[in-house]
């Protein structure tokens, strides 16, 4: 009994011994368990303002239309952004005071418009408000820090319609003539107008014959389509076939009496074939819903180069000649189409490079 008592006795001693070092031995392993943490919501975007101004009105304007579209395409993809169409009207005039008004806001973290006119209006503005960015499509300016701008090569344009409006002329079709004349029809003139697309448009024109002449008329504005159906009934008198069209909302005076007096229409900027089927021959595209969604894009994510001036080609993918519309096919004949598409490769691929001059 003696002997199993003392062996009790040592075997108590023993686990008061060994009962601390077992508690320690659990507490560290409890403290050395990952505690769970929760994750970061991550940071909410900055908001991002943009104001999308129209230097006229968006309706009846192929470019404007598609200025307004690529950035709402852009913003409606991103939660923080948000935007404002302003259209300026008709009067010049007025432009600047009411670009002011935006910019003198403080609210937005970029404007962009299209015209080439457009970096030459805000000018003055940019140096009053030092902060503003502008972003223009349509237009070239380089080197202001404030300002990034595109510029598409409107004589590749203006040339594959020239080039189309040529083949027309001197061809058999119903309503071409014997003259070698064929003209155009502008809303005003600016520097683009004035040294790429008239120019490439006779240019494009003389590359079928050098005796074709052109009939240039002004409307003054862009809107006054009885005022463009006055000039094309006068043109057609002294013999005109083929006339390009670029005025806007005055358009359809020329489409209306060419539709009447069985001659053809060139029109710039936007498929328009559906708008008088059968009187316009060709049409050319700019894809400026495709540029403005990039850029806004780019400019919500902070990666515009401002003080940069981009100029694009045919061969970037936002210039060309519709070729492929029902209303094209069968409104110009099978062996006309087939010039007219060796021309539109060469340009498309780089091979017939037309330079852009300084404007």
């Amino acid at each position: 009994m003696k002997g199993n008592k003392k062996l009790l006795a040592v075997a108590a001693i023993i686990l008061l011994l060994i009962t601390p070092v077992l508690v320690f031995s659990g507490g560290q392993q409890e403290a050395a368990a990952p505690t769970v943490e929760k994750e970061e919501a991550p940071a909410k975007a900055k908001p991002f303002k943009l104001a999308v101004v129209v230097p006229g009105v968006a309706a009846g304007s192929p470019l404007y239309e598609q200025l307004v579209a690529g950035a709402q395409k852009a913003v409606d993809e991103y939660p923080n952004a948000s935007m404002k169409v302003v259209e300026l009207g008709f009067n010049q005039a007025e432009w600047a005071e009411k670009m002011t008004s935006i910019v003198a806001t403080g609210m937005y973290d970029a404007v962009i418009s299209s015209n080439p006119s457009m970096p030459f209006v805000s000018m003055d503005l940019a140096s009053q408000f030092p902060d503003q960015k502008f972003i223009f499509v349509d237009a070239f300016i380089d080197g202001h820090p404030q300002m990034a701008s595109y510029l598409y090569n409107q004589v590749e344009q203006s040339y594959m319609l020239g080039h189309l409006a040529g083949l027309i002329t001197t061809s058999k079709m119903k309503g071409a003539n014997a003259d070698l004349k064929i003209g155009i029809v502008v809303a005003q003139e600016y520097p683009a107008l004035n040294k790429m697309m008239v120019p490439g448009f006779l240019q494009g024109a003389q590359a079928i014959n050098p005796g074709i002449t052109l009939d240039y008329r002004v409307v003054g504005n862009w809107y006054d389509a009885n005022k463009a159906a006055e000039l094309a009934n006068s043109m057609i008198d002294s013999g005109v076939d083929v006339i390009g069209v670029i005025c806007g909302g005055a358009a359809p005076g020329v489409f209306k009496v060419c539709g009447e007096r069985n001659k053809y229409v060139m029109y710039w900027d936007d498929n328009s074939y559906a708008k008088a089927p059968g009187v316009i021959a060709g049409s050319g595209a700019l894809h400026q819903s495709k540029l403005v969604y990039e850029v806004v894009v780019d400019a919500i994510n902070g990666m515009v180069d401002y003080g940069s001036g981009t100029k694009l080609h045919s061969r970037d993918g936002y210039i060309e000649f519709v070729s492929d519309d029902p209303n094209y096919i069968s409104t110009v004949p099978a062996d006309i189409r087939a010039k007219q598409q060796k021309v539109v490769d060469a340009i498309m691929s780089g091979e017939m490079i037309l330079k852009i001059p300084e404007l």
